[in-house]
């Protein structure tokens, strides 16, 4: 049964622009409550202490008059106010001043002066519960003050903030209270002030969240439109089109994140446009041997061939049959670098024998190109610790390369360096060279400079990919540098020891490398 690649959904139940959104309305409006109460807390309580203090600070100014203006008799036990006129106009004053009522009581509870109903006036048929006059009278548990939000166990029948002070007069010598005075204001009056500046808050927060949420709006669709972009531009990469790009609108890392998925966008391009010049060229590869061989097997099978012209043409088609295994090789050996199965066996072998054996198998070519081989004359012996099969590749393709892109009558030369820690093999030919935009990409793989095919027919441009694979599994390295028109230079380097492979940080200092060479080529 074939396995089949399940379609990514790319259906979003819930955007990340609605969260965003949301997200923010809710701690705005969690923050306005927790802030509102808050401050409605603190206010409640400022007024009531306000209140409680300008209660007690009248009633107290009552009680003074009270005493100044009144006498009292031991004997009936009784408070006598000598001028009632006085008494009743401070008494009228004060209770107009803080909007609030104030009575007088005597020891038993009952009204003998109070201000209500704009007038002062006597109520002795109402009396206040003993436990206000126990509380106010004491100074152990209240100070001499009393305040209350409530009824007053009934006296009124909604509730009031009531605050009261005794009245305290000298008898022979020893303080006695007499009367008590209470300031009383309905608690739904006292509490307009907090109501109005809640009020006040809520209109001036609802104008405010209105305008967050304008702001977050805007600021969320704007965080989330290029991450939308980059939604759509996926879809487009999913079906095989890489062309869209996402704006870079800013430099943080909504930014980053965009300039990551553009250059994602043109690995991913110029990938697809390696594949599919990969297909062509393999299967212009395949074709072009496999029709030789078949055309001339049939010839001599049906004797179109002479016989005497059969050896030429079988050893044209052993040249194609080998060309086949080239390709086949380099497909093989592809595979196994991306399945990292590429291994190497090391050996102490010669390196200049193995390049005068390549040489000799391109004596033909160079022979007909009329090519000046220079170098060898100062190559002296040298043997290094590798894999011999892998290090004849990458030999081999250089050598392959220079033999095919220098024009006739050209040179190869070759050179070594020698250090303390490693070795530099380097192969230089003349010739064209290769553009300063081409030269980064050169150890890609399936790229080709020649892109007219008009000397590289052969190639598949996997060549020197492999061959720098194969460096970096010998922790060495290969890099090229080139003059337009003049040369073009390949230098591979092996340590003498065997060292690590190559990683991700020495291949970025690679990049560079290559990169501050292409400049300079520009530059000159």
């Amino acid at each position: 049964m074939k396995s089949r690649v399940k379609k990514p959904n790319f259906r979003v139940r819930r955007s990340l622009f609605q969260k965003y959104l949301a997200f923010g309305i809710v701690i705005l409006f969690i923050s306005f409550v927790a802030l509102g109460l808050t401050m409605y807390f603190f206010v409640t309580s400022y007024w009531k202490t306000e209140k409680k203090t300008t209660f007690l600070e009248s009633a107290n100014q009552v009680a003074q008059v009270v005493i100044e203006s009144s006498s009292y008799s031991p004997v009936r036990r009784e408070l006598t106010v000598d001028n009632y006129n006085l008494f009743a106009v401070t008494l009228y004053s004060l209770s107009q001043s803080i909007d609030a009522d104030i009575f007088v009581v005597d020891n038993t509870g009952s009204c003998f002066a109070c201000s209500e109903d704009n007038d002062v006036c006597i109520h002795r048929g109402r009396t206040l519960p003993q436990y206000v006059l126990a509380y106010t009278a004491s100074d152990e548990y209240s100070g001499g003050e009393f305040f209350e939000h409530g009824t007053l166990d009934g006296y009124y029948d909604e509730s009031y903030y009531t605050a009261g002070v005794p009245i305290v007069l000298n008898d022979e010598g020893r303080p006695v209270i007499v009367a008590f005075c209470y300031v009383s204001s309905k608690a739904s009056f006292v509490s307009s002030l907090p109501l109005t500046f809640m009020k006040i808050f809520l209109i001036a927060a609802l104008i405010t969240v209105l305008v967050v949420i304008v702001f977050v709006f805007w600021m969320s669709y704007s965080m989330v439109r290029p991450l939308r972009q980059m939604s759509g531009a996926a879809k487009k990469f999913a079906v095989g089109d890489f062309s869209t790009r996402v704006a870079v609108t800013s430099d943080d890392e909504i930014g980053e994140l965009a300039t990551a998925f553009n250059y994602m966008a043109d690995s991913l391009s110029a990938s697809e446009g390696m594949r599919r010049s990969f297909i062509a060229n393999v299967s212009h590869e395949l074709k072009t041997p496999m029709t030789t061989i078949a055309g001339f097997i049939d010839g001599i099978l049906d004797g179109t061939i002479p016989p005497e012209r059969q050896g030429h043409y079988m050893r044209i088609v052993s040249n194609e049959v080998k060309r086949l295994s080239r390709l086949v090789t380099s497909m093989l050996s592809l595979s196994r670098i991306d399945n990292g199965e590429l291994k190497i066996s090391r050996k102490n072998f010669e390196m200049f024998s193995m390049i005068v054996t390549i040489l000799a198998g391109f004596e033909q070519k160079i022979e007909e190109k009329h090519l000046k081989i220079l170098g060898l004359e100062d190559f002296r012996s040298i043997t290094v610790n590798a894999d011999p099969d892998l290090m004849y590749q990458v030999i081999y393709n250089l050598v392959e390369n220079a033999v095919k892109f220098t024009p006739d009558g050209g040179y190869i030369r070759f050179g070594v360096e020698e250090t303390r820690y490693d070795i530099s093999i380097m192969i230089t030919n003349s010739g064209q060279g290769i553009a300063p935009e081409d030269i980064r990409y050169v150890f890609d793989r399936f790229y080709k400079t020649d892109k007219s095919r008009s000397m590289d027919k052969k190639g598949m441009g996997l060549g020197l990919f492999i061959a720098k694979s194969i460096m970096g599994l010998h922790g060495g390295d290969i890099y090229v540098e080139s003059a337009v028109n003049e040369y073009t230079r390949f230098t591979f380097r092996l340590p003498k020891t065997p060292a690590p492979a190559a990683t991700p940080q020495r291949a970025k200092s690679r990049e560079k490398y290559i990169e501050a060479t292409a400049n300079s080529e520009t530059e000159e």
